[in-house]
């Protein structure tokens, strides 16, 4: 199955409430942290709300 890497590189500071709701769903907490993620439409969705705040790169997994 694939996977996503999500690396936050952008504060959340000043930032809508939903923006902040949606990094945290994701599991990041802090700058430059990265979590991994299954690449479904629902990840795909919070991705796009949030992508000028975020580095996403794909992983395939076997």
């Amino acid at each position: 199955m694939k996977t996503v890497k999500i690396t936050l590189k952008r504060s959340v500071i000043g930032r809508p409430e939903k923006h902040e709701r949606i990094i945290r769903s994701l599991g990041l907490r802090k700058i430059r942290q990265s979590v991994i993620h299954k690449d479904t439409p629902i990840i795909r969705g919070q991705i796009h709300k949030i992508s000028h705040m975020i580095e996403v790169s794909e992983n395939a997994e076997e």
